[in-house]
């Protein structure tokens, strides 16, 4: 069987892996987004403690997938668990550092000018510091996202899903007439779910970020 008569069979099976890894991987991301900022916008007015967030997320991201998996089976057991919390831990390196790039980025004249017309802390915070901290936050969220892709894959060792359960199944058996098109089909399914994560980004920075601050 060619590759084209393979996804012609099994396309249901492929869309439905597809569905479930983009799921996967979109959720993880709005929780780590939402904590990485959180952790930005608590710790960026200090050097030491965005150093120890920067520091302590980078630590996360050097443990292998399958070792944080592995661990994480004793604790949470099989399926989607160990894949929420593996996924969203590796998340957010580039969230939480580039929420404190761009936060301390934000020119203080303007957080002054808010202060100066009796804007709360939270307000200059919410109405002028984040906005502008926007653009290298959605960048950092890109970023996240493109890596989390890859990783979900390595989800399948522990019973997870997505399109990772296509290519340990080629891999287990390889040596059989359709292996190759199990790797295949579900590499190239990852790669194009990125594509189209990656295109809805360029969408949203576009909507979202004003034309002189894009420039």
């Amino acid at each position: 069987m060619n590759f084209w008569d393979y996804l012609t069979a099994r396309h249901q099976q492929l869309l439905a892996d597809a569905y479930q890894h983009a799921s996967a991987v979109f959720q993880c991301m709005v929780v780590a987004t939402v904590l990485g900022v959180l952790i930005g916008v608590v710790t960026y007015r200090s050097t030491w403690a965005g150093n120890l967030a920067t520091i302590a997320t980078s630590t996360i991201l050097t443990i292998p997938s399958l070792a944080m998996i592995g661990l994480l089976i004793p604790v949470v057991g099989l399926g989607v668990p160990p894949t929420v919390v593996s996924l969203t831990l590796y998340g957010l390196l580039p969230i939480v550092r580039n929420s404190i790039v761009g936060l301390r980025g934000v020119d203080p004249t303007l957080v002054d000018a808010a202060r100066g017309i009796g804007m709360s802390r939270l307000a200059r915070l919410v109405r002028v510091e984040l906005p502008l901290a926007w653009p290298p936050i959605l960048t950092g969220i890109r970023v996240s996202t493109q890596m989390l892709m890859g990783i979900a894959a390595i989800a399948a060792y522990a019973s997870g899903p997505g399109l990772g359960n296509e290519i340990f199944r080629g891999i287990g058996s390889l040596g059989s007439k359709n292996a190759l098109n199990q790797v295949l089909a579900g590499t190239l399914g990852i790669i194009i779910l990125a594509l189209l994560f990656d295109a809805a980004y360029v969408l949203i920075g576009r909507l979202t970020i004003p034309r002189g601050i894009r420039v």
